[in-house]
Order: C-alpha cells, then sequence, then structure tokens
C-alpha cells in the first residue's frame, strides 16, 4: 500500500504448489513452508546485515528426495556467513553440515536422560545410513548416505 512517506507494507504471498493460487502467506503457509521462506529470505539478504546465528527447526518438514537436498544446498551456504543451527529427520539435510550431532535418549526405567554426540568419519556414516533406512547395518543405506555426503562435499 502507498501512504505519505512511499511504499510502506508489503504483503508477501505464495503459491505452495504449480497451479495453486498464490496467497498471502499469513492466511495459506504451513509452519513448514513458512520455515522455507525464511531460509529463502535469509539467503537471499546473507551478508547484507549479518545475524550471528541462526536456528532452524525442522525446516525440511513435509519434503524429501531432491526438495530436501536443496535445502540442505540452501543451508550450507547460509553457514558460510553465519553460524546455522539446524535440527532435522532428513539425511539429505544432515548430510550438508559441516558438523553433525545426534541427540540421544537413554532410559534406565526410571529416569530418561538425553544426551548430545558429536558423529565424525564412520560414525556419521552410519547415523545417515539409519536414518535413511531406518534399520542399522543395511549396505544400500549406507552407499547412499556415502554418496550424500560425497555431494555435500563436491557443493563446497
Amino acid at each position: 500500500a502507498y501512504g505519505p512517506s512511499g511504499a510502506d507494507e508489503v504483503e508477501l504471498l505464495l503459491a505452495p504448489h504449480p497451479g495453486a493460487p498464490p496467497r498471502p502467506i499469513a492466511k495459506g503457509a504451513s509452519g513448514g513452508e513458512l520455515s522455507r521462506v525464511m531460509l529463502a529470505v535469509e539467503v537471499v539478504f546473507a551478508g547484507t546485515d549479518p545475524v550471528p546465528t541462526y536456528l532452524f527447526d525442522e525446516v525440511d518438514a513435509g519434503v524429501g528426495g531432491k526438495a530436501a537436498v536443496e535445502i540442505g544446498r540452501r543451508l550450507a551456504r547460509l553457514a558460510k556467513s553465519a553460524q546455522v543451527v539446524v535440527v532435522t529427520h532428513l539425511p539429505q539435510v544432515a548430510a550438508f553440515a559441516d558438523r553433525q550431532l545426534l541427540v540421544e535418549k537413554t532410559n534406565d526405567g526410571s529416569v530418561t536422560r538425553s544426551g548430545v554426540k558429536v558423529l565424525e568419519g564412520e560414525e556419521r556414516v552410519r547415523e545417515l545410513s539409519r536414518m535413511l533406512a531406518g534399520q542399522e547395518d543395511s549396505e544400500t543405506a549406507r552407499a547412499h548416505a556415502e554418496e550424500l555426503l560425497e555431494t555435500a562435499r563436491a557443493d563446497r
């Protein structure tokens, strides 16, 4: 809208998929879509007004495959100019991290404890494999995990 001092209101519209009519983000976007729009805006403006740390909680919700790889790429690009912390359940996104952490819960029967472990080397491949296959020791998932890590490394 135009006011006495110029254009002072902006309304972002989102067409969530091809063929969908654009709708105001405030009215038609899911939580995951809002997170992805925010990621896109942050990537575009990265470096213009630096923010020291970004936190994205499941910015990849509701996507998979190619879209998840692209989200991982964008997060890695943003991480070149700021610290980026991402909570994800998708191996396609986790593979692009400079450092991957695993949050583990243990229960001794009466008390549940949470801990955080840095994954490196073989542990990281094993965890990405588990995330892909939902089970331990899948050779196919292991090969895919190694391929994801190589794709992420080549992108840097």
